[in-house]
């Protein structure tokens, strides 16, 4: 969708070459959301939790795109504002432009490319934004040839460095699944074709230079066309990509245009979907391959692009991601150029999905944006983001009880704590009241940083406790904690834990030692860390301990401390997810195969197998993993769903299954998030063993 837009804007920034825009918004864009003071709530409980460590925030973790249909794309305002926003990486050429541009002659034929664009002027913009390239390489008209003679130029030529290329954007748009906006001149359009020409590219551009990383797009999980097999080809587009150049290739780029603020509940899955399909396809030593957000927004068509809607969903979403360890999420774009105009929160929203103004009018010239290069609200967005979490910070858990009011957290270096909380009511001014654990933090008023609903800038502060802060409506805060007393000579984290022997209720989890500060290491304690609440699984002398009483078919995440002989504890190890299974053997057997899929359903089939004595009437059971899951229909036998649980009941003349029979069942599954299929299954009342 935002590809057609991309390609239709280009019209427009071609007039903005000769355009001058009104340096003055119209006064509703700075017009107060209400005189009305904001309703107040009861407090909201905020857990963070400093033993839940998750990923390292990384140093190209706030990205943009950049185009070459963008005119300001050289300048150095632009780069200016970019580097004050934090951005620590810019995409380039642009989108599907990637596909029809040819680096050498700097021309995207059948599209627009603006003056001052080409790649020399884009890396000294990137230089003085003080952020890393990532180069998209023509896959759809160019060859591997082209792709490593840039990479040449660009790293022994030039000396420019790039490490992160991209070979084509968004490939699988290019017909084979019936919808066409990317271009690509092979007659063969299927995944295995991209993945044996992804090969081709790595083999050739590392050849130039064996420093570089290259990176294979592959479908994000629920959104179009993932989960669908096109006619002719031996698995979903990752599947196939996957296998084929999973061994050449050091990360992989998905895309997401969420469009709302609750779809960041959709990351933590999304993200172990994609690692899952890297770990099945990629072969040896895929825990190599990262995961790239090359291209994300949050705005619709329907407004909140460039208002505060849109900044509190993206600050949400860039935490969310990076949390989970996406090692870049690029905005897009840096100028995009004035859309559909729409009051939104009291300001004047311009259907604009770039970080800074075009200033571009209606093709009617009745609306214009304000100034070229002033900062819309997801610019404040990721500006917070880099203030609050640092490369080198390290995410922790955090949550809330009330849905408006998220929160995140990062634990600085110096044993600092940032707590970043974003109210999304409209009209409600939130009390949080935060707890910790994990952390004692210091009296007194911490540091404060907000953004509030039409703000142009991020102010500074000392308010509140570290405990008690109030949120404005439609407000990102970000508190800076210190803890009560610094402890010298603690000893160092542990390392990244594994886990082997999973079973439906036990594994054993095992990690480096740490090493040992100013006394010996005592013991070490392990957590489980799903949500705000830490809760201790057990503890260990050693350097493994097998932990029992799991529930099957259950996804945990857990970390490891060290503690010394003075009761000294160590900050958290890398974060350890592991998915426990079903009984090895049990007096029942399931298998679930999803036999066609189509973005947004799919049709499953179950296998019922009775392993013990002869039944007469059975009634299976299972559980919807995600809230954003239902049952459609169901067929060969009486299938209900209450809440979460689906119950499936034999039909009349279907309910004799004896030893070593079975029996086939289907339905229809909705979903409208990332498809985590069933696992756990009961018969009557058993836990079976899934196949």
């Amino acid at each position: 969708m935002h590809k057609a837009r991309s390609r239709a804007v280009s019209a427009v920034l071609l007039a903005l070459a000769t355009l001058s825009a009104p340096a003055a918004a119209p006064a509703a864009a700075t017009a107060s959301i209400s005189a009305a003071p904001a309703a107040e709530a009861a407090p909201v409980a905020v857990s963070v939790n400093a033993r839940g460590a998750l990923a390292t925030v990384p140093q190209t973790g706030i990205g943009s795109n950049h185009a070459i249909w963008d005119s300001n794309l050289g300048t150095d305002e632009t780069a200016d504002r970019l580097k004050d926003a934090g951005v620590k990486l810019l995409r380039y050429p642009g989108g599907s432009y990637s596909d029809i541009y040819h680096w050498a002659d700097h021309t995207a034929p059948g599209g627009y490319v603006a003056p001052n664009t080409d790649f020399d002027t884009f890396m000294r913009g990137v230089r003085r934004t003080g952020a890393q390239a990532m180069v998209t390489a023509n896959y759809g008209t160019g060859t591997a040839e082209e792709a490593a003679a840039w990479v040449r130029h660009a790293n022994v030529t030039k000396g420019y460095g790039v490490k992160y290329w991209e070979i084509g954007n968004e490939n699988y748009g290019n017909g084979h699944y019936g919808a066409a906006w990317e271009a690509d001149d092979h007659a063969d359009k299927s995944p295995a074709e991209y993945a044996r020409h992804v090969v081709a590219y790595s083999d050739a551009m590392k050849a130039a230079d064996p420093s570089i990383k290259v990176g294979a797009v592959l479908t994000t999980p629920a959104n179009w066309p993932d989960g669908i097999i096109a006619g002719g080809d031996a698995g979903t587009w990752n599947n196939v990509v996957l296998s084929i150049a999973g061994p050449k290739i050091d990360f992989v780029v998905v895309h997401w245009y969420p469009g709302a603020f609750d779809k960041a509940a959709h990351v933590a899955d999304m993200i172990q979907l994609t690692r899952q399909q890297i770990a099945a396809n990629a072969g040896p030593g895929s825990e190599r391959i990262g995961i790239a957000m090359t291209e994300f927004n949050t705005g619709t068509s329907s407004g909140g692009a460039t208002t505060q809607p849109g900044a509190l969903a993206a600050a949400d979403a860039y935490a969310t991601l990076l949390a989970n360890g996406v090692f870049s999420v690029d905005w897009w774009n840096v100028h995009n150029g004035i859309g559909t105009v729409s009051q939104v929160e009291g300001h004047t929203d311009y259907g604009d999905f770039g970080l800074l103004s075009s200033g571009t009018c209606t093709a009617a010239g009745d609306v214009c944006e304000p100034a070229l290069n002033t900062p819309f609200a997801p610019y404040y967005a990721l500006q917070m983001m880099s203030r609050f979490a640092r490369p080198g910070d390290q995410f922790v858990r955090a949550a809330t009880d009330q849905p408006k009011v998220a929160a995140h957290a990062a634990r600085r270096p110096n044993g600092d704590l940032a707590v970043l909380l974003i109210n999304t009511s409209s009209d409600t001014s939130y009390p949080v009241a935060i707890g910790y654990t994990g952390l004692t933090p210091a009296a007194g008023a911490p540091p404060v940083l907000t953004h509030t609903n039409g703000a142009t800038a991020i102010t500074s502060s000392t308010a509140g406790s570290a405990t008690s802060q109030t949120l404005p409506p439609l407000s990102m805060t970000t508190i800076v904690v210190r803890p009560a007393a610094a402890q010298a000579g603690l000893p160092g984290a542990p390392g990244q834990p594994v886990a082997s022997n999973v079973t439906d209720k036990s594994a054993t989890v095992s990690w480096p030692a740490a090493s040992a500060g100013a006394r010996p290491i005592a013991k070490y304690e392990v957590y489980r860390n799903d949500s705000g609440v830490s809760e201790q699984l057990g503890e260990s002398r050693g350097t493994s301990l097998a932990v029992a009483n799991l529930k099957p078919g259950t996804r945990y995440t857990v970390n490891v401390i060290a503690r010394d002989s003075g009761g000294g504890v160590s900050w958290a190890s890398p974060p350890l997810t592991f998915t426990t299974g079903t009984p090895a053997t049990s007096s029942c057997s399931v298998r679930l195969t999803n036999q066609s899929d189509w973005g947004s359903g799919y049709v499953g089939a179950i296998d019922i197998t009775n392993n013990g004595a002869p039944i007469n009437g059975w009634t299976l059971g299972f559980d919807w993993p995600r809230p954003w899951q239902s049952l459609g229909s169901g067929w060969s036998a009486v299938w209900t769903q209450e809440g979460s649980h689906v119950k499936v009941v034999n039909e009349p003349t279907g309910g004799s299954l004896p030893t070593g029979g079975s029996a086939t069942i289907g339905f229809v599954g909705n979903y409208s998030g990332p498809n985590v299929l069933p696992a756990v299954f009961t018969l009557n009342g058993t836990v079976c063993t899934t196949r």
